[in-house]
């Protein structure tokens, strides 16, 4: 089992995360103010955090920094605002990942259990692998599989794959994946993100287009409830 701390001062949203993540591999303690966060942390030392934005007593992006400065931990933000801004911020302020309110519970235990995956030298990490219906996605061995078969992929299209799937739920722009999987930055004419998600749809039966969605002028969203 994992602890998380969740750091969240709306009771309803409280109770749906803590009986949701109950019925997995993980116990909640509950946070219901800012100022109490970070002692609260030193006495629970949690394997990863989710962390209100929006809280009373101390601003969630204050705690994330008390937080990081204290503890690699991973911190996952929820959010109700939906500004480039405070996405740039909370990473800055050492967040790992954010989830946009309202919560999807499905989209909330996925970029959990991968970040407890990437966390390294933490003991308890997570070595399951990432499972939307049909596929399954193990990091650790590079395998990838489809409808109970072993599926091929080249290594760019395992790197686009597995960073879709991570941020399930999520649009990622072409350039958000271009440097997460080259540390490059999108000069406006690569198409390689575009030739590698046809790829992709061919080889996953995506002919609709509803496993990997286009977002016209943001990017492309990895749907984690289409992969029966």
């Amino acid at each position: 089992m994992f602890r998380v701390m969740l750091v969240e001062d709306d009771a309803r949203l409280a109770q749906l995360v803590t009986e949701y993540l109950s019925g997995y591999e993980f116990t909640v303690d509950l946070v219901t103010r800012g100022d109490a966060a970070l002692e609260r942390f030193k006495a629970l030392t949690p394997d990863v955090v989710i962390l209100d934005l929006m809280l009373p007593g101390l601003d969630g992006m204050v705690v994330c920094r008390q937080i990081r400065e204290l503890s690699e931990t991973p911190i996952l933000i929820l959010t109700a605002r939906e500004d480039s801004y405070d996405e740039v911020s909370v990473l800055e302020q050492g967040a790992d990942d954010f989830v946009n309110k309202p919560v999807q519970p499905r989209v909330l235990l996925a970029r959990l259990r991968a970040l407890l995956r990437r966390a390294q030298g933490k003991p308890g990490s997570d070595p399951a692998a990432l499972e939307f219906g049909a596929l399954s996605i193990i990091a650790s061995d590079r395998i990838v599989t489809w409808r109970g078969e072993q599926c091929l992929l080249s290594n760019t299209e395992y790197k686009l794959l597995l960073v879709l799937a991570e941020s399930a739920g999520r649009v990622l722009s072409r350039d958000a994946l271009l440097k997460k999987m080259r540390g490059i930055e999108f000069d406006g004419l690569d198409r390689s993100i575009d030739n590698c998600i046809s790829k992709l749809r061919r080889k996953f039966d995506d002919v609709d287009s509803e496993k990997i969605k286009t977002v016209w002028g943001e990017g492309y969203l990895f749907s984690p409830s289409a992969w029966a």
